[in-house]
């Protein structure tokens, strides 16, 4: 998306100019704001800008995946002692990407470009005539979901957050710490008022927007923009964080049931970790991501997974900054017949499509492995995946999870199943296998309780995703059978500290106290 990173590019200039600070947010002001706000091609670039900018938050320092998959997760580091503290959840360690990682600023100006956003666009739907109404209101439940997603994510970084909704002229005063409970209820809030206004796909003759969005066919939106089912499927996140299983029923099922009229499908296992699959570019298929096209120069020598897990014999690079070990490939991927990866009892590999060099010192993490466009060429580290923050199997699973955790197993196992079939239903080379009977469906008996079986199952499936930490959180509070990692709920320690310069900066702020 070129336009995004150009536009990204002007939101980062725009917030350079100064203002009274608070939570080291800069204001998003400019010099000359009589030129802007006044035309439909103001309102887009505003828009772009906050896509931008939540685009940005999740790439800096790789933090979805530092958050998501290295802390007490399943990767570990060959030599890097930042990434080694983060897996060992020692989060007041000296290390530059902890303090960086500690620091809330990059969703802080997601948030203050979005007030910004919802504040002015009435004034181009008032000087353009080319902006309609329906424009406008796309344009505004986009932006409030934004929004809403951004304080959803730091919730789960840091617990209570500051909460703004305004701009305040540029002006920012110290501000303490809101309750994240009332703060997810803002979040809910938020998306529920933006689904019923937004399409299930762009410029495709949907009745909730008719025409071309903004002039471009329906290929340069697919899998760009927030769309209906993006904002079910968050909503169902949301309300799994809080325990609301009956709400992530509702909410996973408006999706599940519907999937096809938003462009998604259940993808196959060679489709999960081909260079132009479901990670390549944008698709229809990411639910809810955010693109690096290596065709609009966006692609990225760093904000990938690629730049922290591969290596040789992928790319020119010796060893990856993070790996799986190769016990805990075994021991998490056990099944025979798993696409993803499996081994037989002789040592030799059936399926490699996640790991590359097993035999090798350190396993290669290369199930997404999105090298410039699409290719082969190891000396250009160059990479175009996407971040896809969830897609449909992340939903049917969730929803699975929920049907257990309210005691429905029977449901539960038929949603589990509906991901294995896709998974273990494949011949020796991770080819789709077309019998339909030859994958071993979810029991008891082999399997274990159905709850322990979903998040396995998610633990395989969206290894390298940024999701395996918030897993973990909701399996745990499910099962209250790990007094450790309950003590670790129970005592903040699973939220990240404050970055000291936040703390001395503003006075009305407090460290989490586990890490006091």
């Amino acid at each position: 998306m070129k336009k995004i990173i150009l536009l990204s590019l002007v939101c980062f200039g725009l917030l350079a100019s100064s203002c009274k600070k608070t939570l080291d947010i800069n204001s998003t002001r400019v010099v000359s704001e009589e030129n802007y706000w006044n035309t439909i091609e103001d309102s887009r670039s505003a828009l772009m800008g906050v896509y931008g900018l939540t685009r940005a938050a999740l790439a800096d320092q790789e933090r979805h995946w530092l958050y998501g998959d290295m802390r007490m997760g399943n990767f570990d580091s060959p030599n890097r002692q930042d990434l080694k503290a983060i897996m060992r959840n020692d989060l007041n360690a000296s290390h530059e990407v902890i303090r960086d990682l500690s620091d809330w600023t990059l969703f802080y100006r997601i948030i203050n470009s979005a007030n910004i956003f919802l504040e002015r666009i009435g004034e181009v739907k008032a000087k353009d005539a080319r902006y309609t109404e329906n424009n406008m209101q796309i344009d505004i439940a986009q932006v409030r979901f934004l929004r809403a997603f951004a304080y959803f994510y730091m919730v789960r970084i840091w617990g209570d957050v500051p909460f703004i909704v305004s701009s305040r002229d540029g002006k920012f005063e110290n501000r303490k710490r809101s309750d994240k409970q009332a703060i997810l209820e803002f979040v809910q809030e938020e998306m529920l008022a933006a689904a019923p206004i937004l399409p299930y796909k762009y410029s495709a003759n949907d009745q909730l927007q008719p025409g071309n969005y903004y002039n471009e066919s329906e290929v340069r939106w697919a899998g760009a923009l927030v769309r209906k089912h993006t904002v079910y499927g968050m909503l169902a996140h949301v309300a799994a964080w809080q325990g609301k299983y009956s709400d992530v029923i509702n909410y996973a099922s408006t999706v599940i049931n519907d999937f096809g009229r938003g462009g998604l499908n259940f993808i196959s296992t060679a489709r999960l970790a081909d260079r132009r699959g479901i990670f390549f570019d944008k698709n229809s298929e990411q639910l809810f991501g955010f693109g690096f096209v290596y065709g609009h120069q966006d692609a990225s020598y760093r904000g990938n997974i690629e730049s922290l897990t591969l290596a040789e014999p992928i790319v020119n690079k010796s060893v990856p900054d993070m790996y799986v070990p190769k016990d805990s490939i075994l021991s998490i991927f056990k099944e025979t017949n798993d696409g993803r990866f499996n081994i037989d009892t002789t040592g030799v590999t059936r399926s490699q499509l996640y790991f590359t060099n097993f035999t090798g010192r350190y396993p290669i993490f290369s199930k997404i492995k999105c090298i410039q466009d699409g290719g082969t060429d190891p000396t250009f580290r160059i990479f175009s995946s996407a971040i896809v923050v969830t897609r449909l199997e992340d939903i049917t699973l969730l929803r699975a999870e929920a049907y257990a955790a309210v005691g429905e197993n029977g449901a539960a196992a038929n949603d589990l199943n509906r991901v294995r079939q896709r998974r273990y239903n494949v011949d020796h080379m991770g080819l789709q296998n077309q019998r339909d009977n030859d994958y071993i469906p979810y029991s008891f008996a082999t399997h274990g309780n159905v709850v322990d079986a979903i998040f396995k199952e998610r633990q395989k499936e969206f290894m390298g995703e940024g999701m395996h930490w918030y897993d973990q959180i909701r399996y745990h509070k499910i099962k209250q059978s790990n007094p450790a990692f309950m003590q670790l709920i129970n005592s903040g320690g699973i939220y990240w500290p404050i970055a000291k310069h936040l703390l001395d900066q503003n006075p009305l702020l407090s460290q989490n106290s586990y890490w006091k």
